[in-house]
């Protein structure tokens, strides 16, 4: 049995095929059409928008014998072969599987060879970002002066984790994500071509789901005809996706709206209980509130809704502050559910923001809205005193000797017991976020200044506080540098922007989430000093 999938069966093979990036192909057309063909190309751009369907067409365009204005005849044996795959001309690398050093350098001695049958020997580099520095560098002297009979074409996602000298010697295509318009139109020419009779509506579902990734929407619509048959219907799109109904989207959104904390909550772990993924959830969500957004600025013309939804949309926004719409879309749209789709804390915490103005965010929330959000109970416990012989006399000048615990259960409160809890979560993923980290650094070592010389001690609102054994790991990752990429992997892994803040800690004591929270400590930390162990004793840094 001989089948392809879909996004390989009904990949572009012209320029004029490849879908939504007509500033990249009407550029490279001219251009081979006047015979100006640049020797290295960077195309970047979310994934599934076309970059190395559009590299290899550029490899068959340059190599083509009976090119017409451009564009590839796909009848010739150069042609045919590198569609097939077979073109010993045109070399694919994948550099997320040959990062090193070593592959590069053997690169660099292949292209001294001239072409066997083409005209051009072309190497296609997808995901260049991964390449190691060394290997980086070994590429740039390759691409600073080029033999006159090769063309590379670099694809990536993330540009600016490519070396500037690199992307300064190539001409650099932007792709970016597909219109809905444009997906569906090619999931229409898939569904004539397949014989699959498709509900307009379950097309744009699945176009809204792709994110502007087409090769995303052609998987999805393959996996609907391969369990459905050749007749997909909104609802089978919705059951494959997760989502059962929208309602509960536009149900919390009317929540947040009318400000109503505790039917919120209920909204948010009614969909958790019944297993739907709260990622399209949150998605919908957003969306709807976009939606909401609009009409109430009075562009509700943009939005494809019926008269029926614009005027529920009208009735929803009625009392709403324009302010108040556009924090709930900030707040929800930056939830990174990713690495976590199961937890309901990010949208509890985006429903409670959300809900409050600033002033009102100042005022205390009746305990039993506290204890249905994040199970916060105020703490009972008696104020804690620091010893004064813990902090230098210069670091302890007008500061008060006591630290008071949370006295009532206001907004900060919440969001400050979430973080405590959220530092055993954070604690619980550090290996799987120290093994995220190979390859990163100068060295490729950043992983190793981490994972057995420091440990997550406390949050700090939006702050991590990482304890480190000696002064020398600490430095490192103070440096600017390293703290970049340190903040950026905390994101990727942790789906928040967190910051990071080094201290120094006796290796094998803890650091209570509470500690650090005491305005003493704080102060004096500010002041130099540094924590040894519990108990909030300090030492000053020298």
């Amino acid at each position: 049995m001989n089948s392809q999938v879909f996004y390989r069966k009904w990949r572009p093979q012209t320029l004029a095929e490849v879908v939504g990036q007509e500033h990249a192909t009407q550029t490279l057309r001219n251009a081979l059409v006047m015979g100006q063909v640049a020797h290295a190309y960077l195309f970047c751009g979310p994934r599934g928008t076309g970059k190395t369907s559009t590299a290899r067409i550029l490899a068959k365009a340059v190599n083509c014998l009976n090119p017409l204005e451009g564009e590839p005849c796909n009848a010739c044996d150069l042609c045919q072969s590198i569609s097939e795959g077979r073109a010993l001309d045109v070399m694919e690398i994948d550099a997320a599987s040959n990062r090193g050093i070593d592959e590069i350098r053997e690169l660099r001695e292949r292209v001294n060879y001239a072409p066997n049958l083409a005209s051009y020997k072309v190497y296609i580099i997808d995901e260049v970002h991964m390449l190691t520095e060394a290997a980086s560098n070994a590429l740039l002297k390759t691409l600073e002066e080029p033999p006159s009979q090769v063309i590379f074409i670099l694809a990536t996602t993330e540009p600016h984790k490519v070396l500037s000298t690199i992307l300064s010697r190539c001409q650099r295509f932007d792709f970016h994500r597909l219109s809905q318009a444009a997906v569906i139109s090619k999931l229409e020419l898939i569904c004539e071509r397949e014989g699959i009779r498709a509900e307009p509506e379950a097309l744009r579902f699945i176009a809204r789901a792709a994110t502007g990734s087409l090769r995303d929407a052609e998987n999805l619509l393959e996996q609907l005809a391969a369990y459905y048959g050749r007749q997909i219907e909104l609802y089978q799109v919705k059951a494959v996706l997760g989502i059962s109904s929208d309602f509960r989207a536009k149900e919390l959104a009317r929540h947040v709206v009318k400000r109503d904390i505790p039917a919120g909550l209920r909204t948010i772990n009614s969909v958790r209980d019944d297993g739907l993924d709260l990622r399209q959830f949150n998605q919908q969500l957003v969306e709807y509130l976009r939606s909401l957004l609009l009409v109430k600025s009075g562009s509700e013309e943009v939005l494809d809704a019926t008269d029926e939804e614009l005027a529920e949309m009208k009735d929803v926004v009625a009392e709403a502050a324009l302010s108040q719409l556009l924090s709930a879309v900030k707040r929800f749209g930056g939830i990174d559910l990713r690495w976590d789709n199961y937890s309901t804390l990010p949208l509890e915490l985006a429903l409670v923001e959300s809900a409050l103005s600033e002033g009102e965010a100042k005022q205390i929330v009746p305990s039993e809205v506290v204890e249905a959000k994040v199970g916060y109970v105020p703490d009972s416990r008696p104020k804690q005193t620091v010893p004064s012989e813990a902090i230098e006399p210069a670091e302890s000048a007008g500061l008060s000797r006591e630290a008071e615990p949370p006295a009532s259960a206001e907004v900060g409160d919440i969001l400050g017991a979430a973080s405590s809890q959220d530092i055993d979560y954070l604690r619980g993923r550090w290996p799987e976020f120290i093994q995220a980290l190979r390859g990163e650094g100068s060295s490729g070592n950043l992983d190793a200044f981490l994972r057995s010389a420091c440990e997550p001690v406390a949050l700090e609102d939006d702050t991590l506080v990482l304890g480190f054994y000696y002064p020398f790991h600490k430095e490192k990752i103070e440096d600017p540098k390293y703290r970049h990429l340190v903040q950026r992997k905390l994101k990727e892994i942790y789906g928040h922007p967190y910051h990071i803040r080094c201290t120094l800690i006796s290796r094998g004591k803890k650091v209570e989430a509470h500690s650090v929270d005491s305005p003493v400590v704080k102060a004096a930390l500010e002041e130099g000093a540094r924590i040894v162990g519990e108990g909030a004793q300090l030492m000053r840094n020298e």
